[in-house]
């Protein structure tokens, strides 16, 4: 069978099993099991490469597992942020690609900075948006801090692989920040937004992201107002806010944060034009 003949009927059967991207998903599982990039998969698709029959068996095992909604990710064990590749799995958020813009603005305000910066990512999961700034932003100082022991487990895995020296702190957020010093320049947090009456109709959220990284209390809020407390102690006056948060909360959260105190509070939109970000000042 061709590789292209494999990527088509997996295509279908993703199709018939409800999954948003199965064109996409259906490559990269190709690309895994070859062990090489989408990229190099074109490659082999346009000089019309044949699949070999070990590989043929593990591609459509895989494609079978995707077709029961276990996320892509899951699967290959690897999510793309920005220029990382962070090992993920079970117990652990997997990163979105509207992130991706979100922690632009923190990085757009160290690099500011004469210093390089403090920065800290509160609710850090895989390390997403630590290692993002970690990487990108030349002599950063960057703390990341995540309650729950799963997800730590491959932030760990993913500092040691690109930041060692990003400092990881595991345990309620309130409580660890208590302890910290009150100079970082930027707060960066994607939070659990979503209200607890508002379960997310796609599988591979409702049933595997960790509930503790999805719901954030009755009206979504909850973490958000913590993070907003926690803000105005450890971020030095002047110092920069940066949050995600859900399509419709961006004037909820706007009202909070100038109840607050919070200064230049800003609405963003995403690349779908939704605002889903707000920015502020200590």
């Amino acid at each position: 069978m061709l590789i292209q003949d494999a990527i088509s009927q997996a295509t279908i059967t993703l199709t018939r099993a409800g999954v948003i991207s199965p064109a996409v998903d259906a490559q990269w599982l190709m690309a895994h099991v070859k062990k090489i990039g989408r990229g190099d998969l074109g490659v082999l698709i346009a000089v019309q490469q044949d699949l070999s029959a070990v590989h043929e068996a593990l591609f459509f095992e895989l494609i079978a597992i995707r077709a029961k909604r276990i996320p892509l990710q899951h699967i290959t064990g690897v999510s793309g942020f920005r220029a990382l590749e962070l090992q993920v799995g079970k117990g652990v958020f997997i990163p979105r690609p509207e992130t991706e813009m979100v922690v632009q603005y923190a990085i757009d305000f160290l690099s500011t900075l004469p210093h390089g910066g403090k920065a800290i990512d509160l609710g850090t999961g895989s390390g997403a948006i630590a290692l993002a700034m970690a990487t990108e932003v030349p002599n950063i100082q960057v703390t990341a801090v995540e309650l729950s022991e799963d997800a730590a487990f491959f932030a760990r895995k993913n500092i040691a692989r690109y930041a060692p020296e990003t400092k990881l702190l595991v345990g309620p957020m309130a409580d660890v920040c208590a302890k910290l010093e009150t100079d970082f320049d930027v707060l960066i947090s994607n939070p659990p937004y979503i209200p607890s009456g508002a379960i997310p109709i796609d599988p591979e959220v409702r049933d595997h992201d960790p509930e503790l990284a999805l719901y954030g209390g009755v009206d979504g809020l909850d973490v958000i107002r913590q993070i907003s407390e926690i803000g105005m102690r450890i971020l030095r006056p002047g110092g920069f806010l940066v949050l995600e948060h859900a399509d419709g909360q961006s004037e909820l959260v706007r009202e909070l944060l100038l109840s607050a105190g919070w200064r230049l509070v800003s609405p963003h939109k995403d690349a779908n034009f939704r605002f889903r970000t707000v920015t502020a000042v200590r």
